[in-house]
């Protein structure tokens, strides 16, 4: 059989056709976690606290499933202070690492048009601290387990055969949690309150605990106010509430998420104390959020550790008491 240009060009553009038709029905039939059809109603819940919506740090309907991102730091940091560093004997660099994490899930119903998600999530790993010991600089891992409750609410936006088009976040609460080994955190330290005010010393948030996981916010897509909100270089007040049972004072931080400068975090400072044991303590720090912030949805978190968790080298001694709030930077 004679070949002429013809046939050539109609086989190119026929094998061209062909590789562009199994492109799209690749495309069609990946398996995403938010979108596939085979999912049910449950499913397709637990998927988005776990994966999000695959919309990056945009939207409140991610924050679930960026807490580990947000509260990793990967090993040791300094803290993000204008003073000089902490000195212990002197404390140089902690932070912890994500090593495992295991989520369970409660969920329940209301009609079928709510479901209410109950998340706890047991993180296990190890707190690295490195600082000077007699002027030689040494470093300590110390394993442990600490356990996050956050509560998330769907709502039905549609009544189709895919969940992914049906259900949406329409609440979402702050994370409270702590260590349960070596130590139990609030069997030590426990954050009762805190507080956020403006420059000019107006308060704008208020979030009261021990249960700070009772707090709910409901997202902007149903008419809410949405989670706490701030713009780049705006200067803060933050003040935070706890009760001690340790006369050493505790050591109380401010953890930024993770992004383009890496992590943030900044120590608070002891503002007052009263009791004898048990010791009610306000902590307090001023600081400016980074212009260089990245724009989006994000949890941070406070802790409270005892002292000895970070300035003493026997691993059984690390107790630490967390709370998670969402935020969102505007601009």
């Amino acid at each position: 059989m004679k070949i002429t240009r013809f046939t050539l060009i109609n086989t190119f553009l026929g094998l061209l056709l062909i590789s562009i038709f199994s492109l799209l029905i690749t495309s069609c039939n990946k398996d995403n976690s938010v979108q596939n059809q085979e999912m049910t109603d449950n499913q397709y819940i637990q998927s988005v606290i776990t994966g999000g919506y695959n919309t990056g740090n945009t939207v409140e309907d991610n924050l679930s499933a960026q807490e580990i991102k947000d509260l990793d730091n990967g090993g040791a940091v300094k803290d993000n202070d204008n003073g000089p560093d902490n000195i212990i004997d002197s404390l140089y660099k902690w932070g912890r690492k994500v090593v495992d994490v295991n989520i369970h899930y409660d969920i329940s119903t209301s009609g079928d048009t709510m479901y209410t998600v109950n998340v706890t999530r047991t993180i296990t790993g190890y707190y690295v601290i490195i600082g000077y010991s007699g002027g030689t600089i040494d470093s300590v891992h110390k394993p442990y387990t600490e356990v996050f409750y956050r509560t998330v609410i769907f709502r039905r936006v549609d009544r189709t055969n895919h969940p992914y088009l049906n259900w949406r976040v329409y609440q979402v609460s702050n994370l409270d949690g702590g260590t349960t080994s070596p130590q139990v955190g609030t069997s030590q330290v426990q954050i009762t309150k805190i507080e956020v005010y403006n420059s000019t010393g107006t308060i704008l948030y208020t979030f009261n605990g021990p249960d700070f996981q009772n707090q709910l916010y409901t997202t902007m897509r149903f008419g809410g106010s949405g989670i706490p909100s701030f713009n780049k270089g705006e200067q803060l007040t933050v003040k935070v509430y706890t009760t001690s049972q340790m006369a050493d004072t505790d050591y109380v931080a401010f953890h930024w998420a993770r992004n383009t400068f890496g992590f943030h975090r900044v120590p608070f400072v002891l503002e007052s104390q009263t009791g004898m044991g048990p010791f009610e303590r306000v902590y307090t720090k001023t600081f400016s959020i980074y212009q260089n912030h990245l724009t989006g949805c994000f949890n941070s978190f406070i802790s409270a550790s005892t002292h000895e968790s970070l300035y003493n080298d026997d691993p059984s001694k690390f107790a630490s008491d967390e709370v998670g709030i969402p935020y969102k930077i505007l601009n």
